[in-house]
């Protein structure tokens, strides 16, 4: 199983929702990273969907306990592996590319619903547009 998860929305520092499902203590930073994808605002958190047109930049840790990890991130993000198709989010393995030019395989999760009319974040950096960055 891979041992890498990429982050992009309220699952980075600085927010804390990491710590409040008690998974932080089982990952550990590797880099800040981009994958195909475009980013949406959905109002209290943001939402990607895979695409070769832009790019989304985040957070790749790597995970001590992978299947524990994975387990609290499905719950909180809406996938049921054994129902993805009516799930919120999927969970599917990805590649990134860190800062350094390296490319991993890491997990992520991507928006399954309809988008209504959530506005495409141009940068597809969820930090700078929150102006935290």
């Amino acid at each position: 199983m891979a041992d890498l998860v990429f982050f992009y929305g309220t699952l980075m520092a600085p927010f804390n929702r990491r710590e409040r499902l008690h998974i932080d203590p089982s990952l550990t930073w590797v880099g800040h990273g981009r994958i195909a994808a475009t980013l949406f605002d959905l109002g209290i958190y943001p939402a990607a969907v895979p695409s070769g047109e832009y790019l989304v930049r985040g957070e790749v840790h790597r995970m001590e306990h992978p299947v524990k990890v994975l387990r609290a991130l499905d719950e909180l993000e809406g996938y049921r592996p054994s129902e993805p198709e009516s799930s919120l989010y999927t969970r599917e393995l990805i590649t990134v590319e860190l800062e350094s030019g390296e490319t991993v395989t890491a997990w992520a999760y991507f928006y399954n619903a309809p988008l209504g009319r959530a506005e495409r974040i141009p940068s597809g950096d969820y930090l700078e547009y929150l102006k935290i960055r």
